[in-house]
């Protein structure tokens, strides 16, 4: 079948001189997808080579070559729009809840709310947006630390993400997880992960389970697809090389976003790096590299499409580097003073909510009223989940050792049934909780 990604130059492993690299041709104003590699005429003679190649062969794209084709099928077909008006104000409602919910959450760190570490989204909307709202209910999607937002995209309540914020039974572990551990089985947020690339190796797994009940225990409707967020720093990790090798020998169901800030904490990410273009790993473990600029909703969601139907056909799994930036420090306790403030102020200027409202306006898809009575609606659901978390019980002293070990009968409760913190004795000497 074709697609939009094949298309593109193909880059294969084989012998060095059978490669040649073209003049460095920057797509866009982002670091990524500068080089265009071709097979060389003496490939073309290699039996053997060209063999491989039609075995393995895997492609690189960059966006602009993407939507460039997207929008020649809209021209054929009478239309030039990346998204139609419903769709824009689902993803317009979207990328505001997460920019308010992370707004608010920030108010309430400062007031004693919160505690410990707390990383908000501001700025990377695009991304959690552009890729989960185009996700069924099945498909699962592993996060970072940064997590609150890819859980409001992924179908939360804003209630249930508040109230794990404040540490409240109500919140969706309970109060147990907090700021860097979301988790919903419901929804199939598999969670938030506080170590670098822990993450990809669980996100992994899932695509693995999909696959397996597909096609072991013969679920012929299971086509569901995962997708595994993590950073820029993530991507020096052995846990990333190990995880895109697997998934690339087996043929998984993911696709592997790299949420490219700019900066591993307050590590710039042009020295952490020998080659800074992550997407260009891809091809090296068989599978497509694709660069997008995230700062861009309709550019994001055109490259996942793609993807997302690539490994729901069954075609295996793809790299994506979304270059974006982010609007605060690495967490609400850096003072963010490493950033050059014309960098912070470049990318300011390149809000993605705002470029989405600019779009929607120029095609005539929606009406300010419009807009302005989602912002409303953001709002009250916003304070509302404030007011809930607020108001919301303590666990208890009884929760303390739940979902602690496998086995709930073992170290956790006693031959009694009930919890062995419950007992006085069972303390006695430790610190108050």
């Amino acid at each position: 079948m074709a697609t939009a990604f094949s298309s593109i130059n193909v880059v294969q492993h084989a012998r060095c001189d059978n490669f040649s690299v073209a003049s460095r041709k920057p797509s866009s104003a982002f670091l990524g997808s500068t080089y265009s590699i071709r097979l060389s005429p003496s490939a073309s003679r290699s039996a053997s080579v060209s063999a491989a190649v039609n075995r393995k062969a895997s492609s690189v794209s960059a966006v602009s070559e993407v939507v460039k084709e997207k929008k020649q099928k809209s021209v054929s077909s009478g239309s030039n729009l990346l998204i139609t008006k419903e769709e824009g104000l689902e993803v317009y409602e979207d990328m505001v809840l997460g920019r308010v919910f992370e707004d608010m959450c920030a108010q309430m760190y400062y007031r004693g709310k919160m505690f410990g570490f707390v990383h908000l989204y501001n700025g990377q909307e695009a991304v959690s947006t552009g890729f989960i709202k185009l996700l069924k209910k099945e498909d699962c999607v592993v996060s970072t630390y940064r997590d609150h937002v890819h859980a409001l995209s992924k179908g939360v309540p804003a209630r249930e993400v508040m109230s794990e914020l404040f540490g409240k039974t109500t919140g969706c572990c309970r109060g147990q997880g907090g700021s860097m551990h979301m988790f919903s089985k419901e929804h199939n947020l598999i969670g938030g992960f506080a170590f670098i690339g822990e993450g990809i190796p669980i996100a992994t797994g899932a695509a693995f389970t999909s696959k397996y009940r597909r096609e072991v225990l013969k679920e012929a409707d299971c086509d569901h697809v995962t997708v595994a967020f993590f950073g820029d720093g993530t991507c020096n990790n052995g846990q990333f090389y190990e995880c895109l090798n697997m998934a690339a020998l087996w043929k998984l169901p993911i696709v592997f976003v790299v949420e490219n800030n700019l900066w591993a904490i307050g590590m710039s990410h042009l020295r952490s790096t020998s080659d800074p273009e992550i997407w260009k790993k891809g091809p090296a473990f068989g599978m497509p590299g694709v660069h997008v600029d995230g700062m861009d909703v309709l550019k994001v969601r055109e490259v996942a499409k793609e993807a997302i139907g690539r490994a729901r056909r069954g075609e295996g799994p793809t790299l994506v580097e979304c270059e974006t930036y982010r609007f605060r420090g690495h967490s609400l306790a850096d003072p963010d003073e490493l950033r050059d403030p014309d960098e912070k102020a470049r990318y300011a200027a390149r809000d993605p909510i705002a470029a989405l409202k600019k779009y929607m306006f120029e095609n005539n898809l929606v009406k300010e009223a419009e807009l302005k009575a989602i912002d409303k609606k953001i709002d009250e659901l916003v304070e509302d989940a404030v007011e809930f978390a607020d108001e919301s019980p303590q666990p208890s002293r009884s929760q303390l050792l739940e979902n602690v070990f496998a086995d709930p009968k073992g170290f956790g409760i006693g031959p009694d049934g009930r919890y062995r913190c419950e007992d006085p004795k069972f303390t006695e000497g430790t610190a108050h909780v």
